[in-house]
């Protein structure tokens, strides 16, 4: 979904984002912000992630060698 909206935005913090992304106009460039934000959230939370679950015998499992299917 898009919204359109105004903002106040500071333009020198614009420019300085648009020239770390590597984007054209403001738009795409909230749009990456916004996006890089997210990214970065979901690699926090990953990195956090303590993967109790992944015991050395589901491990063992995960990595057996499987069947061909298409043989």
């Amino acid at each position: 979904m898009v919204k359109r909206t105004s903002l106040n935005l500071e333009l020198d913090l614009v420019d300085q984002a648009r020239r770390v992304l590597g984007t054209q106009g403001t738009t795409e460039t909230v749009h990456r912000a916004l996006e890089e934000v997210v990214r970065q959230e979901r690699l926090r939370a990953l990195a956090n992630e303590t993967f109790d679950d992944l015991t050395p015998e589901a491990l063992r499992e995960l990595r057996r060698p499987r069947p061909e299917r298409w043989s």
